[in-house]
């Protein structure tokens, strides 16, 4: 019978699947034969014709996971899904897709990992809580967290009451997200803060900003922006965000290697000059990654062609300044398979940090 372990999170974008995807690559050393599972997806993607967690499509083409796509991904929720839910409830029962797909997947092999969705009270609005389904699995749990001293204690101590209270045992925690500066300190208070709550820290690991930086093609995609000029650079990486609706001069000087600048459309100066920055044909030089036109307006042709002649990424959007800002810093960077340098790093990380034979001997 397969060994399993299902990986949890005090809440969102704590870093479950980059934690997940660390393991398998660690856990692989150790077992042959891996099988992955997301029970619960609600972010998805069409593959083979089956609404698919985008999660489950990662790990598959990283690691070459063979298992039918669909059991790794049993439950799509999508638009609407819990609005139907709670006006006509359940026209299938869930519960049994995710066990028999869960099944499968195992069969033959020596080790599943069962990633959740969110913090263990996830899902509860359509029975299917990260607690119930940990349960469902017969499996034991791991907290994932992030930052800081009390805030992961507090919130490992919340989701463990209802693990509880569901007769799952939480098997141990990861904190993640722990800035660099701060580490050593954090890393000895937060450990032991859980320890004296007799709980098992199989790991600590640092912040690694560059894990968080998107590239202007992620922001395209995730924020729905048209192209106006695409040129060959859409995976260069965006590090700054600058807003260019004040005077050329007073812009110039923010700008850094490496930004993003979010311009009104009908300012055709502050287009060229930052083409002329990008090209080095004034006193200032930086490379500039990408720019968004916003309020609708489409430059003259001149900053049009300018932009092209520097092969600037750029996008256009009607949405207003402020707004399109707001959405790019608070976008979620979500890992692709392309993402190799981003993986090394994951799998180099959770290899140094997370005690794996800690791990596995709280498999269940």
């Amino acid at each position: 019978m397969a060994k399993k372990i299902f990986v949890a999170a005090t809440q969102q974008n704590d870093g479950k699947t980059t934690v997940s995807l660390g393991l398998i690559a660690a856990l692989k050393k150790r077992f042959d034969r891996i099988g992955f599972i997301k029970p619960i997806g609600q972010r998805y993607l069409m593959e083979q014709g089956y609404k698919v967690d985008e999660d489950s499509v990662l790990i598959e083409e990283v690691f070459g996971i063979k298992c039918n796509i669909k059991d790794m991904s049993p439950v799509a929720i999508d638009r609407g899904f819990t609005e139907r839910f709670i006006d006509k409830g359940s026209d299938e029962d869930y519960a049994k897709s995710i066990k028999d797909s869960f099944d499968r997947v195992a069969k033959d092999k020596d080790l599943v990992i069962i990633e959740g969705t969110g913090h263990a009270g996830v899902g509860s609005v359509f029975n299917l809580s990260n607690a119930t389904v940990a349960k469902l699995l017969d499996t034991n749990v791991i907290l994932i967290s992030s930052g800081g001293v009390g805030k992961p204690i507090d919130e490992v101590m919340l989701n463990k009451a209802l693990l509880d209270k569901e007769g799952v045992n939480l098997a141990g925690v990861i904190v993640n997200k722990v800035l660099p500066e701060k580490y050593e300190k954090i890393a000895r208070l937060v450990r032991k803060g859980l320890e004296q709550k007799d709980l098992n820290v199989f790991g600590v690991l640092p912040y690694q900003k560059i894990l968080d930086i998107p590239t202007m093609r992620e922001i395209k995609e995730e924020l729905k922006i048209t192209s106006l000029y695409e040129g060959n650079y859409l995976d260069n990486s965006v590090e700054h965000v600058l807003i260019g609706a004040m005077n050329v001069k007073d812009a110039l000087e923010f700008v850094k290697n490496n930004s993003l600048m979010i311009i009104p459309g009908d300012r055709d100066d502050m287009i060229e000059s930052i083409c002329k920055v990008h090209t080095g044909r004034v006193r200032k030089k930086a490379k500039i990654t990408g720019i968004i036109l916003s309020g609708g307006q489409m430059p003259k042709r001149g900053a049009v062609k300018a932009i092209e002649k520097a092969a600037i990424p750029a996008l256009i959007t009607k949405e207003d300044t402020y707004k399109i800002a707001s959405r790019v810093h608070s976008m979620v960077v979500k890992l692709k398979p392309q993402d190799a340098d981003k993986i090394k790093i994951i799998v180099d990380m959770v290899e140094k940090y997370v005690d794996i034979d800690k791990v596995l001997a709280n498999l269940k």
